[in-house]
C-alpha cells in the first residue's frame, strides 16, 4: 500500500493549556516545496517541531512514510533563523559541517570528501577554514545549509530562514535553495512571513491562521501555485499568476488581523 510522503492528520498542539494549532490535516508529496505563512502566533514554527518530532502532538499524528513522527530522525534536518546560534563559534565552516558527519559515526578518513562536496554546492569551499565570526550572515546562513545538506535528509525544515538578510542576500540564497532542493531532490517545509518569498518558492502555499477555535480552524488557506519552473526574480514576479497570488495572500493576512 502506497502512503503519502509526509501526512498530518488531525494534528493538534496545545502548549501552557492554550490551542496553539487545531485539527489540522493535510499531505505532503515526495520532492514538494511546500510554505507556510500567516500571522505571528499562528502556529507556524510549531508544526514544523510537530512534523520533525521536537513537539509531541495533543491529538491526532504526523505520518512519515506511513510512519507516526515521534522523535527527530537523520532523515529530517532543521534550518533555524538564528544562523548565529546554530553555528558553533570555535569551529571552523568545514568543523561545523563535520559536526553532521560525527554524529552519524562516518569515520574521519571518509568525513573530508563529503565536506568538500556540501561546501562546493553551497559556494563555500573558499571559506572552509573560516570560523562563523568570519562570515557574512548569508555565508553563516549557507554554512547551516551546508551542514544540513551532509546529513543527506529526506525532509528539509526551514523556518524564517532568510528572515534575518538583506533583500540582495535572501533573493540570492532564494535561488540558491531552490537548486539545490531541485538538485537533491529533497522534500521541504518553508515558514516565511514573506508572501512573495513563499509564492516565489512553493508549489504550494498553506495558510494558518492565529487564534483557532471550533467555528476558526487553524488552517484558512490551501493554494497551488502552478508559475512555471525554474523561476527567476524578475519574470516571475511580474507574472499574472504571481500577482494574483499575492494580492489573494495579502488580503488573507489583512483579514486574520482584523
Amino acid at each position: 500500500m502506497s502512503h503519502p510522503f509526509l501526512s498530518f492528520d488531525k494534528v493538534a498542539i496545545h502548549l501552557g493549556g492554550r490551542e496553539i494549532l487545531s485539527p489540522t490535516s493535510f499531505e505532503v508529496a515526495r520532492g514538494e516545496f511546500v510554505c507556510i505563512v500567516g500571522p505571528s502566533g499562528c502556529g507556524k514554527t510549531t508544526l514544523l517541531r510537530a512534523a520533525s518530532g521536537l513537539v509531541a502532538a495533543s491529538g491526532g499524528a504526523v505520518r512519515r512514510k506511513g510512519t507516526a513522527v515521534t522523535q527527530p530522525s537523520r532523515e529530517v534536518a532543521f534550518v533555524f533563523q538564528d544562523y548565529g546560534r546554530a553555528l558553533l563559534p570555535w569551529r571552523t565552516v568545514e568543523g561545523n559541517v563535520s559536526l553532521a558527519l560525527e554524529a552519524a559515526s562516518l569515520p574521519a578518513d571518509q568525513r573530508a570528501p563529503c565536506i568538500a562536496d556540501v561546501l562546493a554546492k553551497v559556494g563555500l569551499t573558499k571559506h572552509a577554514h573560516k570560523f562563523p565570526m568570519q562570515l557574512s550572515g548569508g555565508m553563516q546562513q549557507r554554512a547551516q545549509i551546508a551542514r544540513c545538506l551532509a546529513q543527506k535528509p529526506e525532509l528539509l525544515m526551514m523556518d524564517e530562514p532568510f528572515g534575518a538578510l538583506d533583500a540582495l542576500t535572501r533573493q540570492g540564497l532564494q535561488d540558491e535553495v531552490a537548486r539545490l532542493v531541485r538538485d537533491d531532490g529533497l522534500t521541504v517545509l518553508f515558514v516565511t512571513h514573506d508572501l512573495e518569498e513563499a509564492i516565489y518558492l512553493g508549489d504550494r502555499v498553506i495558510a494558518l491562521q492565529a487564534n483557532p477555535g471550533p467555528d476558526r480552524p487553524s488552517l484558512a488557506k490551501m493554494i497551488d501555485v502552478k508559475i512555471p519552473r525554474p523561476r527567476d526574480q524578475l519574470g516571475t514576479k511580474e507574472h499574472p499568476e504571481f500577482l494574483n497570488l499575492r494580492r489573494e495572500l495579502f488580503a488573507f493576512i489583512e483579514q486574520s488581523h482584523d
